[in-house]
């Protein structure tokens, strides 16, 4: 009898209880609102926004260096009364590569590491969303906020020439080149940095693989070009070297399809049957990028 109490005891203290969950009889939105969500979400979050303070802080200050130095062409456009903008469309974001690779090395990690690092990528499979859902929705949002970024002085730039009263149709092809410049070069960027982030779950190492590749592929490249003007003359070797940079590669795009000056040592930038060889590595890079990270997050998710 002594034996049976402690079972009969715990069965008197078990309870039911109903606290009222019912299920839900309403609309399923389905993938493509579930993405569009996604996409929101992270492009608000590579502004801070909907976030702490804190993390809006490197974003919006970097968006507003961007900016700054279109600002200032502007004025003294405006108050000399200049002929030309002093810097051209197209190189605009050549000029501000630095401050454009920082603001991606800092945006790709919050992007994807997070969901890698707290394990929350499952979750979102369990939902009536895919991989190739979750790919898109990154890979857009931080091209767009990229586009963003990029676009914007170019905007400022445009509309001051119209108010400096600068030839209209040279400044509109001019901004129109620049636009598709930039919106390569979001892409692209985007997609590399992206792949990098996900390859770890650690913020700290996402950002500094991020720099590190965007900066020493540009340095290697800007020193064996260097070397090839100096000593050998090798127009050749100096052009393909830039297929090895993404910085290069947007632009030696850029000088043989969109009418910009090349940065290339000497101005020898790639010619119209060169140039086709690097809007292939840009679009193959992108392509790559985007199934490298369905790969990698199709792993990620299971």
């Amino acid at each position: 009898m002594a034996v049976e109490q402690p079972a009969v005891r715990e069965a008197e203290q078990t309870r039911i209880h109903n606290i009222g969950y019912r299920s839900y009889d309403g609309p399923r939105l389905g993938r493509a609102y579930a993405r569009r969500s996604l996409y929101s979400q992270s492009l608000r979050g590579a502004y801070g926004l909907g976030r702490s303070v804190k993390s809006k802080v490197l974003p919006m200050l970097l968006f507003v260096v961007m900016c700054a130095p279109a600002l200032i062409m502007v004025a003294v456009a405006v108050a000399t009364k200049a002929k030309d903008l002093p810097l051209e469309y197209t190189r605009y974001a050549i000029f501000m590569q630095a401050l454009i690779g920082l603001y991606v090395a800092a945006q790709a990690p919050q992007s994807v590491s997070r969901d890698l690092r707290f394990k929350t990528v499952p979750l979102y499979f369990s939902r009536p969303i895919e991989t190739v859902d979750y790919v898109r929705a990154k890979y857009a949002a931080l091209a767009s906020a990229m586009f963003i970024l990029t676009a914007a002085p170019l905007l400022i730039l445009y509309v001051g020439a119209l108010l400096a009263k600068l030839n209209f149709g040279h400044q509109t092809k001019g901004f129109a080149e620049g636009m598709v410049s930039v919106a390569l070069l979001s892409l692209l960027f985007s997609g590399i940095s992206l792949v990098i982030a996900a390859t770890t779950p650690r913020r700290g190492f996402g950002i500094a693989a991020v720099i590190a590749v965007l900066t020493i592929s540009y340095a290697a490249v800007s020193a064996v070009q260097a070397i090839a003007d100096a000593h050998s003359g090798n127009s050749a070797a100096l052009v393909w070297s830039g297929l090895f940079s993404p910085v290069t590669l947007i632009d030696g795009v850029q000088t043989a399809f969109l009418g910009a000056s090349s940065s290339f040592p000497g101005g020898q930038g790639p010619s119209a049957a060169q140039g086709v060889v690097f809007l292939l590595v840009v679009l193959g890079l992108i392509a790559g990028s985007y199934g490298l990270l369905a790969r990698r997050y199709r792993k990620a998710g299971l």
